[in-house]
């Protein structure tokens, strides 16, 4: 990554949603609320099957992978937009910058993986590890790549980042620098990342569906379908909305706009997916209840 005295500008100013002044501290509040119960959520996930060997099977391994990215993800961005909320703007280095970008961009492309490789694919431990271990190291590698030539341009102001975050198509709109090739990069690099993997996804489920229009028992026909409905909904906020924000970063959209889609699969989507995948599923709530059991007779002793 090029040293910041490489660019005129050495500090960018994160709005938020400083235009609408009169919201701020009922919007920190919601956001603050939603942050706290997406990391209690995903924690508990990760404890849970951490600590109870019998959930050491892939679905359930899936599920703390998800969980650990998405609290990560979350934690990358949320604290500082509700700095932003609490004082109308804030400054940020350049550094900082492109160093949230990168962790966003980690993290984003680990959980499009692992989401794009677990529905498809009949799972055992052994395939498991290597998706995870994919999935990980090839948002490392685009992570890096896509950071450092981002940082490579230069960026001579405006300042105001008008997005909730350091994010890719933000820090696109402030260069200062024919951005051409870039451009048909991360249009190809989305597709690969974001439209391909949801495809699979949806092949998935359509053969799912099938399964399921087989099935006698209308109760379990209703219970599968409410299942997958929840499930694909959470699916189709998080690809959708990353696809639109990132296949037209440098749209006619509004900035309003740009930032509740962004909103959408940085804040919503980690606080669904306890609920919609873990949370309703029996086992994992007996497993809570036993290591809570186990808590209490430890704490009588």
């Amino acid at each position: 990554m090029k040293s910041q005295n490489q660019s005129s500008v050495v500090e960018f100013i994160l709005l938020g949603f400083s235009n609408f002044p009169e919201l701020q501290e009922q919007l920190f509040g919601i956001f603050l609320v939603i942050y706290l119960v997406t990391l209690m959520g995903n924690a508990i996930i990760t404890v849970v099957i951490s600590l109870d060997k019998s959930l050491h099977v892939p679905m359930y391994l899936f599920l703390l992978n998800l969980s650990v990215v998405e609290m990560s993800f979350s934690a990358v961005i949320m604290p500082e937009m509700l700095v932003v909320l609490s004082t109308e703007k804030i400054r940020i280095s350049f550094v900082s910058c492109f160093a949230q970008m990168y962790f966003i961009l980690l993290f984003g492309e680990t959980e499009c993986f692992l989401l794009g490789g677990n529905y498809p694919m009949t799972m055992n431990k052994k395939v498991f590890m290597k998706l995870v271990i994919f999935s990980w190291v090839i948002g490392f590698m685009l992570g890096t790549v896509q950071t450092s030539w981002m940082s490579s341009f230069p960026f001579c102001g405006p300042s105001e980042i008008s997005y909730i975050s350091g994010e890719t198509p933000a820090m696109l709109e402030l260069a200062c620098a024919d951005t051409f090739l870039f451009e048909i990069y991360a249009f190809i690099g989305t597709i690969l990342i974001i439209l391909v993997p949801f495809l699979l996804i949806l092949l998935s489920y359509i053969q799912i569906l099938f399964s399921i229009l087989k099935m006698p028992s209308t109760t379990g026909r209703q219970k599968a379908f409410s299942t997958c409905a929840s499930h694909l909904t959470s699916v189709t906020l998080f690809f959708g909305t990353a696809s639109i924000t990132y296949l037209q970063p440098k749209s006619g959209y509004s900035s309003e706009t740009k930032k509740l889609t962004s909103l959408t699969y940085s804040l919503l989507t980690p606080l669904l997916n306890p609920l919609i995948y873990s949370l309703r599923n029996s086992e994992r709530k007996r497993a809570l209840m036993k290591l809570w059991r186990r808590k209490l007779v430890l704490h009588a002793m």
